[in-house]
């Protein structure tokens, strides 16, 4: 029977769906919107909407992404990245070698820093070996994807649905899902998806234009000069045979050699000891200049580039500035501010004179390295003004790196062997980090998503409603006389699909939170194992490949690949069809 109640749950659910899929209010506050209606008529108590902050899952789920962000800080992983790819050449060799590795490692980190970590070699590399990238950045999603729904930890979604499972109350006593329980049809779709990409994925996906290499609005274009390192492997090289042309977002204007400018347009130029080069870029790609192997030093960085702490800022000098008027080396920016001056901006004009013999002038933008003390050192100067912080460099051991990634496995291990919580592991490694001086206490608040956190706990106290209300029970009911006629194979199907079609069209959490209660209800009904159908939802809502707006690495690519809706459908709705299809056929030989 259809009660108040029900009609009120569902007048929620559909305002979920309509807000997310016009994009009318963002999902923290359009989650936080429904369960306020709900809980203004009653139909959850304050206790109810509350419960979702002791579950462990959303603790488990923050741990993870906060030492995520603390592993990509140390470039760990873009070392190792590196050093695989190097040695790829053809189109095929680059991409089964990235989808391959990429998969690998989504398995068991996070894999929305593994894409983003990702993206700047996909484009570095179709620079130098003249391919689009949009043939690579798909592909890159969708193995991040593919090898995120693997294992528990691999995606956020697979973790959400563990942590209402361990909160839902129709099946008593239902196990909870261990870190392996996904292998069995996450490992043989990683593998599926990777043919079909290699076999028929390519030949759908576009060639475009590179959006990226366009300087984003409102960035500004610096000159900087790098010198040629001591030893360098550039020495006696043309510069046609060196990739100084292909620095990512950075265009070799000129060669100033003793005295002489030599313009670097003639590939067949050879580079000489001490030669200083002349680079053109904006600001991100100019502070990614100062930490890169490519052979080169900056030499205004000097001794700053051996401090453990240190971030590339931009200020503009005042008007009434004593520096007006002074060359940069007279200022002796270094002792003073504890900075040097990378780069200066007026107006995109090309500075000729070298770095240390720019005369200031006023609203001259610097683009500038500075060390620990610059903050505390000119809280009292009215010579500039700050505009902006670019990036930060922390320079962390090596042992300390490798304790944290060690550590990282080991507590994955222990999960995995029910020797000790993975919430309880993390949490050790967390301490080890602040200990070992790996990371801030002050710096963590910023490492966590809280809008994440706050998506989780809602849609736990929606399923909560939809549950309590019995209007699971309901759209339960209906969703079992439309498939039944095909017997409980059919169920899973429609399960799946029904999950699928919302992550892809609202967000994969939404579309959990909606769907976790039915398939519950749906187990209960049938009087069979719940796991199955917690792992179609699970698969369902990762798995997630038709629209761009589906899936956060979806969503990165989107933009830089210059992709259409239509992209993401044509290439992703077959690899849909064929995971639902392994996925459902799997589960039903196991369980039933």
């Amino acid at each position: 029977m259809i009660t108040f109640d029900i009609i009120l749950v569902f007048i929620a659910i559909v305002f979920i769906l309509y807000s997310l899929y016009t994009e009318l209010f963002g999902p923290a506050f359009t989650f936080m919107l429904a369960i306020l209606f709900l809980g203004l008529f009653n139909v959850l108590t304050p206790r109810e909407i509350l419960e979702g902050f002791g579950n462990e899952q959303v603790a488990v789920i923050l741990l993870l992404l906060a030492l995520g962000d603390i592993i990509r800080k140390t470039a760990i992983i873009e070392m190792l990245f590196d050093r695989m790819f190097r040695s790829a050449r053809s189109y095929n060799g680059f991409l089964s070698r990235m989808m391959l590795i990429v998969a690998t490692f989504s398995s068991v980190l996070n894999n929305t820093p593994l894409v983003a970590i990702m993206m700047p070699y996909v484009h570095n590399w179709c620079k130098r070996n003249k391919y689009s990238p949009s043939r690579f950045l798909i592909p890159l999603s969708y193995a991040a994807i593919l090898g995120g729904s693997v294992t528990l930890i691999g995606t956020s979604t697979n973790l959400i649905v563990a942590g209402m499972l361990e909160s839902q109350t129709i099946i008593p006593g239902i196990q909870e899902l261990q870190m392996f329980d996904f292998v069995y049809v996450g490992i043989p779709m990683v593998l599926i998806g990777f043919l079909y990409i290699l076999l028929i994925g390519k030949k759908l996906l576009p060639e475009r234009s590179d959006t990226a290499v366009k300087s984003p609005s409102g960035t500004r274009k610096y000159f900087i000069e790098a010198r040629i390192r001591r030893g360098s492997y550039l020495i006696g090289k043309k510069i046609g045979e060196t990739n100084l042309r292909n620095l990512k977002g950075l265009i070799l204007v000129e060669i100033i050699r003793d005295t002489n400018s030599i313009q670097a347009y003639h590939s067949e130029i050879i580079i000489h000891p001490d030669d200083i080069l002349v680079f053109a870029g904006d600001t991100q790609n100019i502070a990614d200049l100062v930490e890169t192997e490519s052979g080169l030093v900056v030499p205004e960085v000097g001794m700053l580039s051996k401090a453990k702490k240190a971030e590339v800022i931009e200020i503009v000098v005042s008007q009434n500035s004593t520096l007006i008027g002074k060359e940069v080396h007279e200022v002796n920016f270094r002792a003073k501010y504890d900075a040097a001056v990378l780069a200066v901006h007026r107006n995109g004009e090309h500075i000729s004179s070298k770095m240390g013999n720019v005369e200031l002038r006023a609203g001259d933008v610097l683009l500038m390295y500075a060390g620990a003390a610059f903050d505390s050192r000119i809280q009292m100067s009215q010579d500039f003004y700050f505009i902006s912080r670019v990036k930060d460099f922390v320079k962390i051991e090596n042992y300390k790196v490798y304790l944290l990634l060690g550590g990282l496995l080991v507590a994955i291990l222990l999960s995995a062997l029910n020797i000790l919580a993975l919430f309880k592991g993390l949490l050790i490694l967390m301490v080890m980090a602040m200990i070992l001086k790996i990371t801030n206490p002050k710096d963590l608040p910023k490492s966590l998503d809280y809008n994440l956190a706050l998506i989780i706990v809602l849609s736990l106290a929606l399923a909560t409603a939809m549950t309590k209300t019995r209007a699971a029970e309901l759209l339960a009911e209906g969703i079992i006389s439309i498939f039944m006629p095909l017997g409980k194979v059919g169920v899973l199907f429609g399960v799946y699909f029904i999950t699928t079609v919302l992550a892809a069209y609202i967000t994969n959490k939404a579309s959990v939170g909606i769907i976790f209660p039915i398939a519950i209800t749906v187990a209960s009904n049938l009087n069979v194992s719940a796991i199955p159908f917690v792992l179609t939802v699970a698969y369902g809502a990762a798995a997630n490949f038709m629209t761009p707006i589906g899936y956060q690495t979806n969503l990165m690519v989107y933009g830089p690949g210059n992709y259409s809706f239509k992209d993401f459908f044509k290439i992703g709705a077959p690899l849909t069809v064929l995971y639902m299809v392994t996925t459902v056929l799997i589960l039903y030989a196991i369980y039933f």
